[in-house]
């Protein structure tokens, strides 16, 4: 089995088909609203983006 079959098997067994489009990361994203971004770069650059943080 090469690498990009391994891959594409653990895709589909976790059903993580996206990645973060800042660092490419694939854990903890961020995809209300299609935005695909992970949890760290979403809170960096949430507020340019126009998101307010209430509490």
């Amino acid at each position: 089995m090469s690498e990009s079959e391994t891959q594409q098997a653990e895709d589909e067994r976790t059903g993580q088909l996206e990645s973060c489009q800042r660092c490419g990361r694939e854990q903890g994203l961020v995809g209300k609203y299609d935005i695909w971004l992970c949890r760290q770069c979403f809170r960096e650059i949430s507020r340019g983006m126009g998101f307010r943080k209430y509490s």
